[in-house]
């Protein structure tokens, strides 16, 4: 299915300011891997196994919700 609108791209600016301010420095938001009109979750070093950050802000779900 092809279509003549543009597809909307996914930027920092669409991106709620808790969530940036609670990022680890360990971890960026860059375009996605996957899909590039998203953003992804990046490590710009290691990360430990186990490791915990946060705090955690928004609505837990279960992994068949997401």
């Amino acid at each position: 299915n092809t279509s003549d609108s543009p597809v909307a791209v996914e930027t920092l600016d669409d991106v709620p300011e808790h969530v940036l301010r609670g990022l680890p420095e360990e971890v960026r938001l860059f375009p996605s891997a996957v899909d590039k009109t998203r953003l992804g979750v990046w490590a710009t070093k290691s990360i430990l196994k186990g490791k915990k950050f946060g705090p955690f802000v928004g609505d837990k779900k279960k992994r068949s919700q997401v």
